[in-house]
């Protein structure tokens, strides 16, 4: 099982690297003015929505500028927090992920459905939308796993105490 987890906690700081670089500079341009970022960003979101027909972007509805503040305010922090949590092995990683883990899947339930519902998603914007639920699913697994042999327990445990030797 230690591999296993080994393989997921590479797998989840990949992810949370990606988010604590994208959320920022290519996200935070829905809701925030442009003229904030650099011109290259800029066109790089401009990309992305013309080469993958993204029309929650370019149409912004408020549910979804919503859900990106939820994503700056609440889910960038907690992606800072899990790359701490990997890399210094902390005993809280796990709650962590798992508090990221659902508030990213809530979100993105909502954007599947609108995508899958509307009609109007293509399918490779679909599978732009679908890895960030599997690692949402992944990061809340994660958040449910422990480490091996970190759980113990000291019920019925008394501390040795030393006998005085008799003369």
């Amino acid at each position: 099982m230690g591999a296993s987890l080994k393989l997921v906690d590479f797998v989840l700081f990949f992810f949370f690297f990606v988010i604590a670089v994208a959320a920022p500079l290519i996200d935070a341009q829905t809701c925030l003015p442009q003229s904030l970022f650099p011109v290259f960003l800029v066109d790089l979101k401009s990309w992305y929505r013309r080469q993958y027909g993204d029309y929650l972007i370019f149409e912004k509805p408020n549910w979804f500028v919503g859900l990106i503040w939820l994503e700056l305010l609440f889910q960038w922090p907690l992606s800072l927090i899990n790359l701490v949590g990997i890399l210094c092995a902390k005993p809280w990683f796990p709650t962590t992920c798992l508090i990221y883990g659902s508030s990213v899947l809530t979100s993105m339930t909502a954007i599947l459905a609108e995508l899958m519902s509307s009609g109007r998603a293509s399918d490779s914007l679909k599978m732009m939308y679908y890895p960030f639920f599997g690692f949402g699913v992944l990061a809340v697994l994660r958040g449910l796993m422990s480490q091996p042999g970190k759980a113990t327990t000291s019920i019925g445990k008394r501390p040795l105490v030393g006998r005085k030797k008799r003369v």
